[in-house]
């Protein structure tokens, strides 16, 4: 059966992936994984638990719980990418239509553009500690007060930047061979580094004893579960962002057992691992240097020793890398093409990206644990859950996966809609965000106090979202006429 879809709605970045294209296993889907996993913000996930005041046994299953729980939708929206070889934004198009699809992949690629900026300030950041580590106060240039940093870290921000830079023009083609390759390696400096706050150290010291602040006679004591839930939305959260676009990597997967089993290995196990190892050595740092450094770019500049220093530079920059290429750049780059494919190709799009990820200030999202947690992490996934919601129960209830993959790269067919915009699932996802708005202001400072009742739906503001979304969705589409896609294998056509 011949493919004949619209011009306008296809290009060679977004078109349908052939199955002779699909070359990624089990072991590319879990090193692609472990390349996104190890980085510095997953260091450092735990140690916001821990200000908080949970033990570090707490806050290492937190970390693992959510993971767990989000690796479901992970998976789920992963099937259609692998069935049918359609990145995210197209997708999108069969609940929100041909149009309306720019709604939750724009939102998705705003996401990613701060994640972006974030993961581009570490990598800046240690490039900095580590020229602090070989000549102490030579580099600290002039403070630039509207930017709260100085010019030397600025222009440590905008060198790590420009590399990545360089790696986008290269194209997607890059990031599997990156990911296979980084993955062995991250583990590696990983546990080494394990291994040597333990040796440093004669143990990991004193935290891994530190009783939980919510235990009898604690200075939080019965306040566990207040804490708990809004650290558990705010970890899952973290990777509600890949639980969206995560077609984008599946549509290269070989088969559904390759993406399931590739995921469920490189997910929940790596993000346990490094929660553990960021808490570990942070630990150790007590005894070496008398205070806890939570940042390992911190970490690494007081380490000394000029191998030391070029061997982590390495190491950071590899993690760094290895995330924000495959986690930040591919989804925001292909929202952008869905826009206009015509015009924008995968290296427009990351250009794109990149320029709102420096204009976001991204070191201001990290100056504190609470900021970080409890406003950018809920506060995107009170958008995203409703999205992730609307996703599954289109695809998996409502068209029991079925879908028409010719329709979905032409203007007028049935996932048309009205001029493009499905209706209920904009007013699914408008009415599930709404909940959660008055506590998401709250937390971010915009109002001084709203009712108890806010704040309690905002700590549980993914899973409210999701499951909100996803009944309104399909009670509207229930009771709303729609044309049926037809159910025949799209699979078998010529794309």
């Amino acid at each position: 059966m011949a493919f004949s879809p619209d011009p306008s709605l296809i290009n060679e970045d977004i078109r349908p992936v052939r199955a002779d294209e699909r070359h990624w296993s089990v072991l590319s889907m879990a090193s692609l994984w472990v390349g996104m996993v190890v980085c510095v913000t997953t260091y450092m996930l735990a140690a916001g638990l821990i200000d908080q005041g949970m033990s570090w046994s707490e806050a290492v299953l937190t970390v693992m719980l959510a993971n767990v729980i989000v690796l479901l939708p992970m998976v789920l929206n992963g099937h259609p990418g692998t069935k049918y070889g359609i990145p995210f934004p197209v997708l999108a198009r069969a609940s929100f239509g041909i149009q309306g699809a720019h709604i939750p992949a724009l939102l998705r690629a705003l996401v990613a553009c701060g994640w972006f900026g974030i993961q581009t300030w570490v990598g800046g950041a240690a490039i900095y500690q580590l020229l602090e580590a070989f000549a102490p106060g030579t580099f600290a240039g002039t403070a630039l007060p509207f930017l709260d940093i100085n010019i030397t870290q600025l222009l440590c921000f905008l060198g790590f930047w420009a590399l990545q830079i360089v790696i986008v023009w290269k194209g997607v083609e890059s990031i599997r061979l990156l990911e296979t390759l980084a993955a062995p390696f991250l583990i590696v400096m990983g546990l080494a580094l394990l291994a040597w706050a333990y040796v440093k150290a004669g143990g990991f010291g004193t935290m891994l004893e530190a009783p939980s602040q919510f235990a009898p006679g604690g200075p939080k004591e019965g306040q566990f579960w207040h804490v708990f839930f809004p650290s558990l939305t705010g970890m899952v959260g973290y990777w509600a962002t890949l639980s969206l676009n995560i077609p984008d990597f599946t549509r290269y997967a070989k088969s559904q057992r390759d993406q399931i089993l590739g995921q469920a290995i490189g997910l929940p196990t790596t993000m346990t691992l490094f929660a553990f190892i960021g808490v570990a050595v942070t630990s150790a740092t007590i005894s070496i240097y008398g205070e806890p450094i939570w940042d390992p770019t911190l970490l690494l500049g007081k380490m000394g020793g000029g191998a030391t220093v070029m061997i982590s530079l390495f190491a950071l920059s590899v993690a760094t890398l290895s995330t924000n290429i495959a986690a930040n750049i591919v989804s925001p780059a292909n929202a952008f093409i869905n826009v206009a494919p015509q015009r924008i190709s995968f290296r427009t799009g990351g250009l794109i990206t990149a320029g709102i990820g420096v204009a976001i200030f991204p070191w201001k999202l990290m100056e504190s644990t609470g900021g970080y947690i409890f406003t950018w992490l809920i506060g995107y996934s009170a958008l995203l859950g409703p999205i992730g919601g609307i996703l599954i129960a289109d695809y998996f209830v409502l068209r029991r996966t079925n879908l028409d993959l010719e329709g979905l790269y032409r203007h007028q067919g049935p996932y048309t809609y009205w001029h493009g915009v499905n209706p209920v699932a904009v007013g699914a996802f408008v009415l599930a965000v709404l909940p959660n708005i008055p506590g998401f202001l709250h937390a971010a400072g915009a109002l001084e106090s709203v009712p108890p009742l806010w704040d309690q739906l905002y700590t549980y503001a993914w899973f409210l979202g999701f499951g909100l979304a996803a009944a309104l969705y399909l009670a509207g589409m229930m009771l709303a006429p729609r044309p049926r896609p037809a159910a025949a294998a799209a699979e078998s056509l010529e794309v």
